[in-house]
């Protein structure tokens, strides 16, 4: 009997505001990055938030794959930047962590699905920017920070015909779910830019020529419930975590 794909998923940190714990710290996942993956056939693996490079390393060494999780901004010095005034909250730990996370993983060609804050760390990885805030792109704007269910699609996207992506989707434009603030200015030379708004913003890179390195700017995880074509995202990950694993063995 094959075995499942171990699949990592980066965690983030939340701190108590109130309760019996006030300033308690918590590392934490979304339950949906789980269900997503349960439902396409992988083993989640939770990665607690830390700094000891060799116990991350020791983890990746057992993954089939890579899972890194929306969440907080990105401290700008690592694309060369001034903190702007539309800046959110940074977590230096959280930012050092899914850095050597996403290098532990490169290092050892694992697929790699980025979300949300995980498709910008990827993109700022392999020598990328972002704007801090979208009030700082010129021109329209599309609402990309939306106010409704997390399972309600609110705006379209464009997929490139060709594409890993587009291959995987099965469509060259969709609807998708938002819930961002911050967004790719200049991509990562390595990667493709493969899907993008009505507004020009980037929504969707890959790595031409890899089994699945993709980053997509909306959040599958939590569409995976409602929408067959986001439910093929999650399972041609696990399945690259599947030829991974059947490679490495």
């Amino acid at each position: 009997m094959e075995k499942r794909a171990v699949i990592g998923i980066s965690t983030g940190l939340i701190t108590d505001d109130g309760g019996i714990f006030p300033g308690y710290r918590r590392i934490y996942v979304n339950e949906d990055y789980i269900n997503a993956i349960l439902a396409a056939g992988g083993v989640p693996v939770m990665i607690p938030m830390n700094g000891d490079r060799a116990a991350l390393s020791a983890v990746v060494d057992k993954l089939d794959a890579l899972l890194i999780t929306g969440g907080d901004d990105i401290d700008p010095i690592y694309y060369g930047e001034e903190p702007h005034r539309g800046l959110g909250r940074i977590v230096p730990e959280r930012d050092s962590y899914d850095f050597t996370l996403y290098e532990l993983a490169r290092e050892r060609h694992l697929p790699i699905l980025g979300v949300c804050r995980g498709f910008q760390l990827i993109n700022v990885a392999e020598g990328g920017s972002l704007y801090q805030d979208l009030g700082e792109r010129s021109g329209e704007v599309l609402k990309h920070s939306q106010g409704h269910s997390p399972r309600v699609a609110t705006h379209s996207v464009a997929v490139k015909a060709g594409s890993r992506l587009a291959e995987i989707l099965g469509v060259t434009s969709h609807r998708v779910n938002s819930f961002h603030h911050q967004t790719v200015k200049k991509v990562g030379e390595p990667f493709a830019e493969v899907a993008t708004a009505p507004d020009g913003v980037v929504e969707a890179v890959e790595l031409p020529g890899d089994d699945f390195l993709i980053a997509v700017q909306w959040h599958p995880e939590m569409l995976e419930s409602v929408d067959p074509v986001m439910r093929k995202l999650w399972q041609a990950f696990i399945a690259a975590g599947q030829r991974h694993q059947t490679a490495k063995n």
